[in-house]
């Protein structure tokens, strides 16, 4: 089984790990309420998800 010849260098392996970082969520506004929330998910501060109440305890 082949192996490698030369010990991969510091720059070439963060050079390949370069994509390999977190990205940050992006938020969209509450067409309701206008708090921050995550696209295609339920508003956690008022319940709504396109135009009609999904979760009534945020509501409350």
């Amino acid at each position: 089984m082949p192996l490698p010849k030369r010990k991969t260098s510091i720059s070439k392996k963060n050079m390949r790990r370069s994509h390999d970082h977190l990205t940050l969520p992006q938020l969209s506004n509450c067409p309701k309420c206008n708090e921050l929330r995550l696209p295609h998910h339920a508003c956690p501060h008022c319940g709504f998800y396109k135009g009609r109440l999904v979760l009534p305890k945020a509501a409350e």
